[in-house]
């Protein structure tokens, strides 16, 4: 594990009213353990280095970044509207309904091609969200996509029964680390 001060050491998204189809709810796991391993996290023009326990959650169209230093006291919270990030989100959730069928295809240049193109909208929707916030948050691309990963599981969660697979559950805090 990085010790870098300026890093995210528990995450935590609150808020979820329902549960992520099972491939989602596999990503967001991983994205989660990814992130408690290794992320790079800087608050822009604040004087606290972290290390950050930070609780992602959304309310209508923004989503709110909510950071606390390593004693759980309360640093700064960030709002940032979905708005820009509700096209690149679509899309990835499509892209990814798509991806998770062709792991049956026996097409393997097939799936490759999904694949490739689930990475890209992945990485346009992790920089957007690197863009949104750069004056107020500094991270890498790797913590970027991590977080952008756990906003659309958020948003799937969200989204409701439209989505395929779902089934609406309690609200629940996913990750506490």
């Amino acid at each position: 594990m990085t010790e870098h001060r300026g890093r995210i050491c528990a995450i935590r998204i609150d808020g979820l009213v329902g549960t992520c189809p099972r491939e989602i709810e596999a990503e967001k796991q991983i994205a989660i353990a990814d992130l408690l391993e290794e992320n790079t996290f800087e608050l822009v023009g604040r004087s606290e280095q972290g290390p950050y326990h930070l609780v992602l959650s959304t309310a209508g169209a923004r989503l709110a970044l909510h950071v606390s230093d390593a004693d759980a006291i309360h640093v700064v919270s960030h709002f940032l509207s979905l708005t820009p990030l509700r096209r690149v989100i679509r899309d990835y959730r499509t892209i990814c309904d798509t991806h998770f069928g062709a792991n049956a295809c026996p097409d393997p240049y097939r799936f490759e091609a999904i694949d490739m193109a689930r990475r890209g909208i992945h990485n346009e929707g992790s920089n957007l969200l690197r863009d949104r916030l750069a004056s107020k948050v500094w991270m890498d691309l790797d913590t970027a996509r991590g977080l952008f990963t756990l906003i659309v599981a958020s948003e799937t969660s969200r989204a409701g029964p439209v989505a395929s697979g779902w089934r609406p559950s309690k609200p629940q805090t996913i990750a506490d680390h």
